[in-house]
């Protein structure tokens, strides 16, 4: 579990399923992700059944955490990393935060103490992201938290940011 100002980054739980379809469900927040709008409960209990219990410290695996609200609990949206089973001083990250709670600094927050785990407690010496060419806010985001762009992957579609431990 991480704890921020205003967020807890920890695993997700059954109860946070409903929000997290509503936000992984919406076509303005699934169109530059890795899935389309169609995505389910029965997706979310699948991604939930999948979630490796050993967190962060897993090697080669994606995890999944939950960005809930200290004060309401509200799931506000989720940040991911994959440290690299091959390389175990470099990781993937990624984030989604729902609409309602885009444009007011929680993914910023929660990219941020990500970073900070990764660098401080997991030996992570670089961090990379993709993100679709098209998808600006996150451009801006990334380079909030310290990434730079750095090329385009295979497809000219997506963007690849990185940053190295500062």
């Amino acid at each position: 579990m991480i704890v921020t100002e205003r967020l807890v980054l920890r695993p997700f739980r059954a109860s946070d399923l409903p929000a997290f379809v509503a936000y992984r469900s919406d076509p303005e927040v699934a169109r530059y992700q890795g899935w389309d709008a169609s995505f389910s409960m029965a997706d979310a209990v699948r991604f939930l059944a999948e979630q490796d219990v050993a967190g962060l410290a897993a090697r080669g695996v994606w995890t999944q955490l939950a960005a809930v609200d200290r004060v309401d609990g509200t799931l506000r949206g989720d940040c991911a990393a994959c440290i690299s089973a091959d390389e175990p001083v470099s990781a993937e990250i990624g984030v989604t935060f729902a609409r309602s709670s885009q444009g007011r600094g929680y993914a910023t927050e929660a990219l941020t103490a990500l970073l900070t785990a990764l660098f401080d407690e997991h030996g992570v010496e670089r961090v990379h992201a993709e993100c679709h060419r098209c998808n600006v806010a996150v451009h801006a985001l990334l380079e909030r938290v310290g990434l730079r762009r750095e090329g385009i992957t295979d497809d000219p579609d997506w963007c690849v940011f990185a940053m190295r431990r500062p």
